[in-house]
């Protein structure tokens, strides 16, 4: 199985997919460092909003197979510029977050995610499960 590494913008869901992903129990708590589990990197969304910290997110990059781009689905705004996904030598994937959310606007969030470079995006709730399984399957195919 691919190991993937997950980046994105504070409170847009990387750790409760991390925990979805395991199998574990939902139960937020602010990521403060770069959690490196079985086949997930979970990674602070400080990382991706600075400049400075984004360095090391492209360096621990190197650690995973796949760099997953996260957005929430009730984002107001694109984090990721065109074409970003040029900048790393691994697959990249987009995923949308928080789908189950009465203000998301997925296909909105998605094209910014194509616009970014992501061929692949999964839409995905770690709260009812929905597109969680995709993901695995994707790491397990590849």
């Amino acid at each position: 199985m691919k190991k993937i590494i997950l980046m994105g913008r504070s409170e847009c869901g990387k750790t409760t997919l991390t925990q979805a992903m395991r199998g574990e129990r939902i139960n937020y708590h602010k990521t403060q460092y770069i959690n490196n589990y079985d086949i997930i990197i979970d990674t602070p969304g400080e990382y991706a909003e600075n400049k400075v910290l984004g360095r090391a997110l492209a360096l621990y990059s190197y650690e995973a197979d796949v760099v997953g781009l996260l957005v929430s689905a009730r984002e107001q705004y694109p984090l990721y510029p065109p074409n970003i996904t040029c900048m790393v030598n691994r697959e990249v994937i987009g995923i949308v977050t928080q789908i189950d959310q009465p203000d998301a606007r997925p296909e909105l969030v998605a094209g910014w995610l194509k616009d970014a470079g992501c061929k692949d995006i999964f839409f995905v709730s770690s709260v009812t499960g929905e597109g969680i399984e995709e993901i695995l399957d994707y790491l397990r195919e590849k």
